[in-house]
């Protein structure tokens, strides 16, 4: 019998907003409870797979943002608050989420189970105190494992080097889906280094050749799309024996919605990137091929002996 066929993978950037850090004193977060509401509605719609938040949040009020996301979906989920990671000193980074009743960074949400994650601090590069970090996780699909990262970082070229230098450093042979705000244009220094180092495929701009994919600066409040400029990426690195190929990749969580009092809301002050990709086909192509082979020389030696 032949293996069932992988089933393409689809992948989520999305810059959540978190509202700000005092957002967990004062609120109300730009209304991120109506825009979450919208999120997860879009996302159930659009049956992702993995998703990448950046600026993924927590606090009292709110609770843990990517955890209330993976649960609406029934996903697993790992989240990295970088901005308790400011001082070497771990308690005086709890404490001061404690007085802000605040923590936001990368989250990773994934319908396959997280087998493993990692937090790497990403450099400061002088920008004191904003810490930034890549989150890694491993997952484990029908079809194999891979390696999910997000991430958010500043536009200083120092740290889409660090990032460089890190996925760089991490190659095996598992294909490697990256998501993140990068703060970067696509033809930037920034991003060529990053695609260029760590052996990255841009997903959006190898489905979408000419297609301008605007993602940032989306006024939430605003009755028109004001968004421009491109920094919110599905990056897709293949493995050593799957060579991946992107299907579509599409912007999403990109409309307005107008709720029963009149306001109206977008998602975020980001877009969103889906990414569908097929990065496990040539494993089952090949194992169909030796199937096949088998039977063929089976076969063969079926009819030698009737002959």
């Amino acid at each position: 019998m032949l293996l069932q066929p992988p089933q393409p993978l689809k992948c989520l950037s999305f810059n959540l907003l978190h509202g700000g850090p005092l957002s967990g004193r004062v609120g109300p977060a730009q209304h991120l409870e109506r825009r979450l509401e919208i999120v997860i509605q879009e996302l159930q719609s659009l049956n992702v797979d993995i998703i990448g938040l950046q600026e993924a949040s927590s606090s009292r009020g709110r609770g843990n943002i990517a955890a209330r996301i993976a649960a609406q979906l029934g996903f697993q989920y790992v989240y990295a608050p970088s901005s308790s990671r400011v001082f070497a000193s771990e308690k005086l980074n709890t404490a001061i989420a404690r007085v802000m009743n605040f923590t936001e960074g990368p989250a990773i949400v994934s319908r396959f189970p997280i087998l493993h994650s990692q937090v790497y601090d990403i450099p400061h590069c002088g920008l004191f105190p904003n810490p930034r970090v890549l989150l890694r996780t491993q997952l484990q699909t029908p079809w194999g494992q891979l390696w999910a990262c997000s991430t958010h970082i500043s536009s200083d070229p120092c740290q889409a080097y660090a990032v460089a230098q890190l996925l760089h450093d991490q190659y095996d042979s598992l294909p490697l889906i990256v998501m993140g705000d990068f703060n970067a244009q696509e033809h930037s220094s920034n991003m060529t280094h990053l695609i260029r180092e760590a052996g990255l495929i841009d997903t959006f701009r190898t489905a979408n050749p000419i297609t301008s994919g605007c993602t940032v600066d989306q006024h939430v409040y605003a009755s028109h799309p004001t968004a421009f400029g491109r920094v919110n990426y599905v990056f897709l690195r293949p493995g050593a024996n799957t060579p991946g190929q992107t299907r579509t990749s599409r912007i999403v969580l990109n409309t307005p919605r107008r709720f029963p009092d009149g306001q109206v809301l977008w998602p975020s002050d980001h877009y969103g990137v889906l990414t569908e990709a097929d990065v496990f086909s040539s494993v089952i192509k090949r194992a169909e091929e030796r199937h096949y082979n088998t039977n063929l020389s089976l076969y063969a030696r079926i009819g030698e002996k009737l002959g």
